[in-house]
């Protein structure tokens, strides 16, 4: 009989909620604090007494988008990707993807009986990451505890940097946001400056604006694109090395009955070897 899981083993849980919710948040606060003043027209002053259109927001904020140019339809795109990345992760790093207690339990008892096909039946009839663990020691069990062990810590490498190079994409992301928002505010300042050369140093503010307009607007639709990868990517590389961690703890646990029955095999060997002397 098996022992049974501790509490400790399973502290990972379902999705950090809190966490995600203030990931989330944090980009809605961005984007609904620096979007509307960005989306402002410029108007004279007697023209703000009057009450706007219930269209002057939206079409001031479609011209927002289509002030960054080039540079700020691909900062668009990147974040587009960066969702569909992030909805991928959340699927993918789920609890019930890598750990299940009831499977940790039936897989000790069948190993601890030496029954090792039924176990790596079993696994196949639930591929999550714990049974990926289980098999990958289950092929080394007839060289002992230690070949199983480096095993499965073999296989939790391999499969945990493949998880995590598409962790790391967010941060690819977010770099790459960042150096497009770089790249078009100094666009949009040798447009500006163009312009002041242009007209032989009498260049006026409202000739200069709308290469500064591009340069900051592109600037901050980097950072809007950037920050939330960022916490994301933090986010998920945590969530995926506590997974990663219950998931080996608790293949460990499922060879522990195989661990114990080896022990006593070797130490009547020994006494039996001792009596003979």
């Amino acid at each position: 009989m098996s022992r049974p899981i501790a509490p400790g083993m399973l502290a990972v849980g379902r999705w950090p909620g809190r966490q995600l919710l203030l990931a989330w948040t944090t980009w809605a606060l961005l984007v609904g604090a620096v979007g509307p003043v960005l989306a402002q027209e410029d108007s004279a002053p007697a023209d703000r007494e009057q009450p706007r259109p219930a269209a002057a927001h939206e079409t001031g904020l479609l011209e927002l988008f289509r002030a960054g140019g080039l540079i700020g339809y691909v900062i668009v795109g990147l974040s587009i990707a960066a969702l569909a990345l992030t909805l991928e992760q959340l699927y993918t790093l789920r609890w019930r993807a890598f750990v299940d207690r009831g499977l940790a339990e039936q897989l000790s008892e069948l190993i601890g009986r030496g029954e090792f096909r039924e176990a790596e039946k079993l696994c196949l009839d639930f591929p999550i990451m714990l049974s990926i663990l289980v098999r990958a020691g289950l092929q080394e069990v007839r060289l002992g505890y230690a070949a199983v062990e480096k095993a499965m810590e073999e296989a939790a490498m391999l499969h945990g940097a493949r998880i995590y190079r598409r962790i790391e994409l967010l941060s690819v992301l977010a770099s790459l946001s960042t150096m497009l928002g770089l790249l078009g505010t100094v666009v949009g300042l040798i447009k500006a400056f163009r312009k002041v050369a242009e007209m032989g140093g009498m260049a006026q503010a409202a000739d200069l604006a709308t290469g500064i307009y591009q340069a900051l607007v592109t600037t901050v639709e980097g950072l809007l694109v950037a920050i939330p990868c960022m916490a994301l990517f933090a986010l998920f590389r945590n969530r995926l090395d506590q997974l990663m961690a219950e998931a080996a703890l608790l293949a460990e646990y499922a060879f522990a009955g195989y661990k114990l029955a080896r022990a006593a095999r070797r130490a009547e060997a020994v006494k039996t070897k001792g009596a003979r002397a």
